[in-house]
């Protein structure tokens, strides 16, 4: 369990280092699958502080199994539990604010999956739709996103990836972030005029072309 402690705690400032998170801002959490219980972030705990003793185990209802600190959980909590309860595949989730993909999320609008990277978290990312941080409504609303990809835009609020374990979660984050950061400057580049999509066949094509090696 330290280990998987470890792991939260290394994504966590890879995080805010490479400028996802401002200060306390932004959670990521693994479910152990052992146990099935999840480890979290805290809340309000500054990352360059953030200790494996800080990391919080909860079980799949939010319950706290383990607390070796004086801190709460994570305000987005609920949301982690959703994405685990949605996706049986899923073992890691990132939530960030990382700024190319909040900007969308602000305007409301999906990330276009203008080159192949996008294939990486499934092509989309749509937008949850708005819920207070911390609710149910929030938690909610990344249900139906996450059937359809590995990725989406939290509206006016920021990111939320999921992988396979936290490594993928976190590489899906900075893959939408870098996707975001293209449309942005395609955009600029093209006088305003939105960049056009990388072409679906081709993504089927080289999909099919990985499967069968």
């Amino acid at each position: 369990m330290e280990d998987l402690k470890r792991k939260v705690v290394e994504i966590a400032k890879k995080a805010e280092k490479d400028g996802f998170c401002k200060c306390k801002s932004g959670n990521f959490s693994l479910k152990d699958k052992e146990t099935g219980y999840i480890l979290i972030t805290p809340s309000a705990v500054s990352r360059e502080l953030l200790e494996e003793k800080d990391i919080i185990v909860v079980n799949g209802e939010g319950t706290v199994i383990e607390n070796k600190s004086t801190h709460k959980p994570s305000t987005e909590t609920l949301m982690h539990l959703m994405a685990y309860k949605t996706r049986e595949d899923v073992f890691g989730v990132c939530h960030t604010h990382a700024p190319f993909s909040t900007a969308f999320a602000v305007q409301k609008k999906e990330i276009k999956p203008v080159v192949l990277e996008a294939m990486a978290y499934g092509e989309r990312v749509p937008v949850a739709k708005y819920g207070r941080t911390g609710t149910e409504a929030l938690a909610q609303s990344i249900v139906e996103p996450l059937r359809i990809s590995n990725a989406c835009l939290l509206e006016s609020h920021g990111a939320l990836t999921v992988g396979k374990d936290i490594d993928e979660a976190f590489l899906n984050m900075q893959y939408i972030e870098e996707v975001a950061r293209i449309n942005i400057y395609a955009m600029v580049v093209g006088g305003g005029k939105e960049a056009p999509e990388f072409p679906k066949e081709e993504f089927e094509a080289i999909r099919k072309s990985d499967s069968s090696h």
